[in-house]
């Protein structure tokens, strides 16, 4: 797979970019607030993503990991293919959308185009707690790679980390770091899987 491409954009669109990197041009297609968050003739590293059917393939691109999560993840609700999604980012922000799926506001999600009641539902139930960008995580916990394993095994975000500082609160002092990480991550898990 294509990781990333650092390039020049060439030529822009509502739907994409034109990257030039050396002798290729590669054709992008993008969420639209990213492709106007690119700087104008300036080398940039556009991460990717390879959609590849029998029919088809295509190129998706992102300014940086947290986007290219939200779009996999997006692409793996019922009813949202690679195009629905690149239109839902492009009608919210990243930080909007989080907020939205975090406080459970289908209002919101329903204002964002292509977006109607029924996906709205769906994708809520399907991505609450799952969107954790590296930002926030950090802002959120000391324990950032905790928080991404739990939240990679299914947890709710907000249950994780309200675990976590629980937990944290009932460790032995006087542990090294790589025990006390571990011993926390099992505590936190057995305390996730009981009756809260």
């Amino acid at each position: 797979m294509v990781n990333s491409i650092r390039g020049t954009p060439a030529q822009k669109s509502n739907e994409g970019i034109i990257l030039l990197s050396g002798a290729f041009e590669w054709d992008i297609a993008m969420p639209s607030n990213d492709i106007s968050d690119l700087p104008e003739g300036v080398e940039c590293r556009i991460l990717t993503w390879l959609y590849h059917r029998e029919d088809q393939m295509r190129l998706f691109g992102f300014l940086d990991e947290t986007r290219r999560n939200t779009f996999l993840e997006l692409i793996k609700v019922e009813g949202i293919g690679p195009k629905a999604a690149l239109k839902i980012m492009g009608g919210i922000s990243q930080s909007e959308f989080e907020h939205a799926l975090e406080s459970e506001d289908v209002g919101r999600l329903e204002e964002v185009p292509g977006l109607g009641k029924k996906t709205a539902q769906k994708m809520l139930l399907a991505l609450r707690g799952k969107l954790v960008s590296a930002a926030a995580a950090a802002v959120d916990s000391p324990y950032m790679e905790l928080v991404q394993a739990l939240t990679d095994m299914g947890y709710d975000k907000r249950a994780v980390q309200d675990a976590l500082a629980y937990c944290e609160k009932n460790l032995p002092s006087g542990m090294h770091e790589a025990e006390r990480e571990k011993l926390l991550f099992k505590n936190t898990i057995v305390y996730l899987s009981g009756p809260q």
